[in-house]
């Protein structure tokens, strides 16, 4: 299954996205746009074909797949901006947003779209990420895809929403502590 995809919001955690789907076969560059106010600090990603757009119109024109990948802030003007464009039998959206729960994004969306929330940690710029995710109205055929996705930038595992906040935390902090941990280790021996 080859979607086309949109990655809405092309700061640190977008760019890593798109990179590791390039870099590890799972999208094609031409098959990616990615959208911010300022495209030109996206050249890079545009020199290796991946399209670029400071129109989130068009990137959902385009896509069959929806990364969120903004501020927390800006999510629900996103969502108010493209909720008319969104197809409940073509789109899913996928939300790496902080702190913003599915009923927020459902709610938004006014449209009976597939909806999963994922929390990626910052190791997913190496493909080494541990994701959290979470679904809401995904069927199966979806599901498999988007483990495939993620697969991709690291290792998942499915968790209860409830527990997301929790997990957002661990996956900030916990790669800072087990390092800082090691080091007291090696320090005391």
């Amino acid at each position: 299954m080859n979607k086309k995809i949109a990655i809405i919001g092309g700061g640190n955690l977008g760019v890593a996205i798109t990179e590791g789907l390039i870099a590890s076969g799972f999208a094609l560059p031409q098959h990616v746009i990615v959208t911010k106010r300022n495209i030109k600090t996206l050249q890079k990603l545009e020199e290796k074909g991946v399209l670029v757009s400071n129109d989130n119109k068009e990137a959902v024109h385009f896509a069959d797949l929806i990364i969120l990948a903004v501020k927390p802030f800006q999510i629900r003007d996103v969502l108010r901006q493209i909720a008319p464009l969104l197809q409940q039998n073509r789109h899913i959206l996928v939300s790496v947003v902080t702190g913003v729960p599915i009923s927020v994004i459902v709610e938004e969306a006014k449209q009976k779209v597939p909806v999963v929330r994922a929390m990626p940690n910052t190791a997913i710029a190496i493909q080494e990420s541990m994701t959290c995710l979470t679904a809401h109205e995904v069927g199966d055929a979806d599901i498999s895809y988007i483990e495939d996705l993620f697969n991709q930038l690291g290792r998942i595992v499915w968790i209860d929403e409830k527990l997301m906040d929790a997990a957002t935390v661990l996956g900030a902090c916990g790669t800072a502590y087990a390092k800082i941990g090691r080091a007291s280790c090696r320090e005391r021996v």
